[in-house]
């Protein structure tokens, strides 16, 4: 009985076979200069076309050899078989390599991706307030001395104000794009499909993982991810890590969005529905070091010495993260690719757990900054600039922030008896979020502190002027930020006015009291005299001690400084309702005993005019003439 026509024989093949063999034998680059020098998939289809029939002639032939009698002859078939499939693997290998290499180049990234907004506000400008030497604990001389002079904008506010969060919570859909050209990609599918088939699933996965990663590799560097270790990264100055984290924000949506998600697309292509349940090795084999090398920068970032000044730009990366982690879900949803996933939901929640601890640490350097140098002129001290402007951008981040901090402060009680801890009842401040007791309780150590600072000035009537001036400048900064305002809450608000209100009020009593009690009637008459009842005498020292003590105020107040205008402003026209209609009352009731007298221009010196224009002089915060202006005689 003859076999069947596609029966091989142990002595014999098929003529489909052989030719397939001939085929085979004549693109082992190993035997040929001109196989070593070609690649069939550069050349014509035609010849693609029947290098890829032979191969499945070949495995056809190998899989459908029956077992002979002569198991020498057999053997020898085998053998044959074996030799040109390994030959076909090995040239395959080859082929599969070109065509990636041929066609992988760094991922062009549009100009608008890169683009995108990273942050709200100008780095150089808010280093003026936070910086990693400073913190909240130091501030220089020359800040101290000199630099309240100012239009009354902080840097922040001539900043961009737009809200950075905003920029990270909004995910953007994932973006495909094509890698590799369609026809390539059909040319790929074709001899991985013949190489798992043969059982060179592992050669097939290493070539293509080898490849792919150096592709992605240089488009990590185009998109400038450097291959930092995180000692590395964690042994970077903040100004530079500032600049790198603006960097890693960009590229992270690029290589999660765009690249990851892009070689997922092409392994799919490839290797997805050929026959053969290979999961997602070959994807995992090309993104899975570039992955750890990419995530590594926020977690160094997360776990690196906590400072206040490294909030905002960690909340910069919870934010971005945050925003991808629903791509990182759908890119790395199966089992093999777990420790992506898990390491982003770790590294998010190292960053919630920084941020919590920075604003932990925050109030207590506010709470214990030790600075014992008054600043001249009772103006704004550097540290209620500082707090302000930090917690207003806190509150720029309210979204984020609100589901972090989950707890209350950890604040003093009126009943605990700590003098070194300001009191806080929470039974006053119900139905406000924890975020929003940490703002406020942050304004009441600042206050605190800056009480103590107070008590620095030898002259009362100074540290008023110094209190009033910085709960003012607090007041305003709240007024000023809708989103601190509203979770600071009108009621509160009122109460910070309130303060600054009555820190005016017991200025004007510590100053203007004594003054104005030169200008008494009491003292000044004679008892029984027939003279006129006053006493000429007394009057006359009146005069001086009062154009004594005013000139004294003028000098010395000129020279301090009440750096919002509005404020200034009102604060002269209370002084003037007092000073001026209370000296025009007394000049009324006397001058007539003085100018009868001898060298009446000793004793009443000044017009109601000229304290009027003195009054003008105070709080501008430089000196003035020894002498006020003298009234026209």
């Amino acid at each position: 009985m003859e076999p069947p026509e596609n029966y091989s024989t142990a002595t014999s093949f098929s003529a489909p076979f052989e030719d397939a063999h001939k085929i085979i034998l004549r693109w082992d680059s190993t035997a040929s200069e001109e196989a070593r020098e070609r690649m069939i998939f550069d050349g014509d289809r035609q010849e693609v076309d029947l290098y890829l029939q032979a191969v499945d002639e070949i495995q056809k032939t190998m899989s459908s050899t029956s077992i002979s009698s002569d198991h020498h002859d057999q053997d020898s078939n085998d053998n044959r078989v074996n030799s040109a499939i390994q030959i076909a693997m090995a040239r395959l290998e080859d082929e599969f390599r070109n065509i990636l290499i041929n066609h992988t180049s760094p991922v062009e990234v549009d100009s608008h991706i890169l683009s995108d907004r990273v942050s709200s506000y100008s780095s150089s400008s808010w280093n003026r307030y936070t910086s990693s030497a400073r913190s909240s604990t130091e501030f220089d001389q020359e800040e101290i001395g000199g630099g309240d002079h100012d239009d009354g904008l902080d840097p922040i506010q001539r900043a961009d104000s737009t809200n950075s969060s905003s920029s990270y919570r909004s995910t953007s859909s994932i973006r495909e794009i094509d890698l590799i050209p369609q026809e390539a990609v059909a040319d790929l599918q074709s001899i991985a499909k013949r190489m798992i088939s043969a059982g060179c699933l592992r050669e097939c996965i290493q070539v293509y993982g080898s490849v792919r990663k150096s592709a992605v590799d240089a488009s990590f560097r185009k998109l400038g991810i450097e291959k930092l270790s995180i000692g590395d990264i964690q042994r970077l100055e903040w100004e530079t890590l500032e600049t790198k984290i603006r960097k890693w924000i960009r590229a992270a949506k690029v290589c999660v969005r765009i690249l990851f998600a892009s070689e997922k697309k092409l392994w799919e292509e490839i290797f997805y529905g050929i026959g053969t349940a290979i999961d997602d090795a070959c994807f995992m084999e090309t993104v899975r070091g570039p992955a750890i090398q990419l995530f590594n920068f926020a977690d160094a970032i997360s776990i690196s010495r906590r400072s206040p000044e490294k909030m905002f730009k960690i909340l910069d990366l919870h934010d971005a993260l945050m925003g991808l982690l629903p791509d990182i879900d759908v890119i790395f949803e199966s089992k093999s690719s777990d420790s992506i996933r898990v390491q982003a939901a770790e590294i998010l929640s190292r960053l919630a757990e920084a941020v919590r601890g920075i604003l932990s640490e925050f109030e207590s350097a506010v709470l214990r900054e030790p600075s014992t140098v008054a600043v001249p002129g009772g103006t704004i001290h550097p540290l209620t600039r500082y707090v302000m402007n930090y917690i207003s951008l806190i509150s720029d981040y309210k979204q984020t922030l609100i589901e972090l901090i989950m707890s209350k402060p950890s604040t003093g009680s009126r009943y605990s008896g700590d003098p070194t801890t300001p009191d806080m009842e929470f039974a006053e401040l119900e139905g406000k979020t924890p975020l929003a007791l940490h703002l406020i309780w942050i304004i009441v150590i600042l206050q605190f502190n800056l009480e103590g600072k107070s008590k620095h000035y030898k002259d009362a009537s100074l540290a008023y002027l110094f209190m009033m001036n910085n709960v003012h400048y607090i007041v305003q900064k709240v007024k000023g930020s809708p989103e601190l305002r509203e979770m600071i809450g009108d009621d509160y608000l009122r109460k910070l006015t309130g303060k600054f209100r009555q820190a005016a009020t017991s200025y004007q009593r510590a100053t203007w009291v004594s003054v104005l009690y030169c200008l008494r009637d009491e003292g000044l008459h004679i008892s029984g005299s027939f003279s006129s009842g006053v006493s000429k005498s007394a009057l006359r020292e009146r005069f001086k001690t009062f154009n004594a003590m005013f000139e004294e105020v003028h000098r010395t107040q000129a020279t301090w400084l009440i750096p919002d205008s509005q404020l200034r402003e009102e604060l002269r026209i209370s002084i003037s309702e007092k000073l001026i209609p209370a000296y025009r009352s007394f000049l009324g009731r006397f001058r007539s005993h003085i100018e009868s007298g001898k060298h009446p221009e000793n004793y009443i010196k000044y017009s109601v005019e000229d304290l009027e224009n003195a009054v003008l002089d105070f709080f501008e915060g430089y000196h003035v003439s020894q002498h006020l202006r003298r009234r026209s005689q």
